[in-house]
């Protein structure tokens, strides 16, 4: 069964006979439980975040459960789940929230029940109610993007840039857009620019076919503010029938776009250190769940303005990844391995890349 079935099988799971000492110590009751909530199966969530995430919870208490649903993208969904999960007794809620403004309502219900929620990887926004944000820099992953782009664009003097950002009702998306261009602005023409709604890749495919059908294909860079958005630039491209493809940047470090870097399709990618994010966000589940206090260096003193407060956050510095740097970060990790990068139909960029 690959994990992706077996982790959508597994409601509960397990971790154990025996409570252990938790983060900053002291005597706890076992048998808490933790109730991890993401947007969807994509294959980071549960190839990366979900096995991390348990194996820590694990160390620091072998008799919790954890509670794993994915919402499939739906956020009614999502909600019922949040919601299940407080009936059976979850006494913390780590959510990655799908619509990062209707979420609110789960924190909102969730703090009747005196249970605490951790925004994971996406803030939720305008409530007062939040416990803690865990996720990455995300005006740092904006900066270095636009900062590669002008690296792959040095020969011109003044670029020609396509600017399509991610989903507008998204503060993360934000928060890139604004990095991004705090990067780019003075140093480049940016011609067009979108902002894509879901950040999906066939809106990001429409909005780069009207760029180019506008430019005459003369573009010398594209910002694409994530991978999904990246895929759809691409295609776009392709379809063009552009003879080089112009530089362009991404941000997760999915597979798909690991592998676009190798074989140069995509400049670079951001990579989110998965382990990093999962770990602080399950330390602070535990302390929560067991009202351990909360040690004041996790945060470091850091938080995030979610439009009714600065939430306290944990916030992970996220690492630029190109062709020449992908051994010596996603591979080095672990977070792909060089089997999962080079598959048959990438076997010639494997080996032109050193990596077979």
């Amino acid at each position: 069964m690959n994990l992706s079935k077996f982790a959508a099988a597994l409601l509960l799971l397990g971790l154990g006979a025996v409570a252990c000492g938790g983060s900053t110590g002291g005597g706890v009751t076992p048998g808490k439980k933790i109730a991890f909530l993401m947007p969807d199966a994509a294959p980071r969530y549960e190839s990366q975040d979900l096995p991390l995430f348990q194996a820590k919870v694990r160390s620091m208490c072998s008799d919790c459960e954890l509670v794993y649903r994915n919402a499939g993208g739906d956020a009614a969904v999502q909600r019922q789940q949040a919601e299940a999960a407080l009936a059976s007794g979850a006494n913390v809620l780590v959510l990655d929230a799908v619509d990062t403004s209707a979420a609110s309502v789960i924190v909102t219900a969730a703090a009747k029940r005196h249970v605490p929620v951790i925004a994971y990887d996406r803030l939720i926004l305008n409530t007062t109610e939040l416990a803690y944000y865990v996720s990455f820099d995300d005006a740092t992953v904006g900066a270095l993007q636009g900062s590669a782009l002008l690296s792959a664009m040095k020969s011109s003097a003044r670029p020609t840039v396509v600017m399509i950002h991610g989903d507008p009702t998204d503060l993360s998306a934000q928060v890139l857009k604004k990095a991004a261009h705090g990067a780019l602005d003075g140093k480049v023409t940016v011609a067009k620019e979108y902002d894509t709604p879901s950040s999906s890749a066939g809106g990001a495919q429409e909005e780069m076919t009207q760029a180019l059908a506008a430019l005459n294909n003369k573009v010398d860079g594209v910002y694409a503010a994530n991978d999904e958005v990246a895929s759809g630039v691409v295609i776009a491209m392709k379809a063009a029938k552009l003879k080089t493809l112009p530089p362009v940047t991404g941000g997760n470090a999915e597979l798909s776009a690991v592998q676009r870097i190798l074989t140069g399709d995509q400049y670079m990618t951001v990579y989110r250190p998965a382990r990093q994010e999962a770990e602080a966000a399950a330390t602070l589940a535990y302390d929560l769940a067991f009202g351990v206090r909360v040690p004041g260096e996790l945060t470091a003193g850091k938080t995030a303005d979610n439009g009714a407060r600065g939430m306290p956050a944990v916030l992970v510095q996220p690492v630029s990844v190109t062709r020449r740097t992908l051994v010596t970060t996603v591979i080095a990790d672990g977070f792909w391995s060089r089997a999962q990068l080079c598959t048959p139909d990438y076997a010639q960029a494997c080996k032109a890349a050193g990596l077979s």
